[in-house]
């Protein structure tokens, strides 16, 4: 699996002949590959007008382009918003609840996101064929789909240290701007025009995954959950700037911690980890169907409800295993 940014054929087409190389040369003999593109078909022609665009059909005869258009910026933000706005209303009735959980669309980009990342894993698993994914700058979306779709193929990325080390390379070190992202959470009164919960999107997919698998991670949710608030506000420096370029010139490393050093701590780690894990060789593909998606409640009820009762469960769950 590759991911790029948009290849800048603008408004005339433009060819680039090393990409087409290197497209060529990735695929075998008589093997045809897949794009995948995070964008409609319509933000791919307004795209093209501003100097963006797509692979022409002519110029990679070999690749079949799919668009699974994912909403990536003012939208989910906006979604996010009505969201929080609604797991905070406590006066309103359950059909008014209900209604205006399903106006917020939030659940929508949940079964969006893991739908596309599914299409991209049967590629590469059923079709054995190369997939390349990208929308625009191949810094939002695009990490969302390859990141999902690795945790679905690969048990590695499900273990505690396979999915810090997928973070780590398909969100911070691919250049996912986190400082312009997560600039405020949802309860801020400042509405910034780049910011975008891309990677909240991408806590929730794996929240569905861990709730329709509850043996195949490693990790709990408390993990997930540290996890959002780290990307929000945290006291390491591993979701700072938007770059490595700009973590190398902010000297991150050397004048902050690591998160990853904290939670791999033994006194810490166990904290982090689901009783229940258990080796799953297997691909794990999740269910898309509306009534397999479920809000989040662990996350965005967590300020309105406590967690008492459901901590003292999996602590009694991890007592029985670890005494079995």
């Amino acid at each position: 699996m590759l991911r790029s940014s948009q290849p800048l054929t603008g408004p005339n087409r433009r060819r680039c002949r090393e990409d087409e190389l290197l497209l060529g040369t990735v695929l075998d003999e008589e093997e045809r590959g897949f794009i995948i593109d995070t964008r409609s078909a319509q933000a791919v022609k307004q795209a093209r007008m501003s100097g963006g665009g797509t692979e022409p059909k002519a110029f990679y005869p070999r690749w079949r382009r799919l668009h699974r258009p994912l909403e990536r910026g003012r939208p989910l933000q906006e979604s996010f918003i009505k969201l929080v706005e609604a797991c905070t209303e406590s006066s309103i009735s359950m059909d008014r609840w209900l209604s205006r959980l399903e106006s917020c669309r939030w659940l929508s980009h949940v079964k969006a996101a893991l739908s596309t990342a599914c299409l991209a894993a049967q590629c590469l698993d059923r079709e054995k064929a190369k997939v390349l994914v990208h929308g625009a700058e191949g810094t939002d979306t695009t990490l969302l789909v390859t990141a999902l779709a690795q945790l679905i193929l690969e048990p590695s990325c499900r273990t505690l240290l396979g999915f810090q080390g997928l973070l780590e390379r398909e969100w911070i070190e691919a250049g996912h701007p986190f400082h312009l992202r997560c600039a405020h959470s949802a309860y801020s009164h400042a509405r910034l025009k780049q910011e975008a919960p891309l990677f909240l999107l991408f806590l929730d997919c794996v929240w569905q995954l861990s709730r329709q698998f509850p043996f195949s991670l490693e990790f709990s949710e408390r993990l997930l959950l540290t996890l959002f608030d780290s990307a929000y506000a945290s006291a390491y420096g591993t979701f700072l700037c938007n770059s490595e370029k700009e973590r190398c010139l902010c000297k991150v490393k050397e004048n902050t911690h690591s998160l990853w050093a904290w939670l791999n701590q033994p006194g810490e780690r166990k904290k982090y980890l689901n009783p229940l894990y258990t080796h799953n060789p297997l691909v794990i593909w999740p269910s898309v169907e509306p009534q397999s998606i479920q809000l989040w409640q662990g996350l965005f009820f967590r300020w309105i409800r406590s967690s008492q009762y459901l901590d003292e469960a999996w602590a009694e769950i991890q007592h029985l295993v670890e005494s079995s």
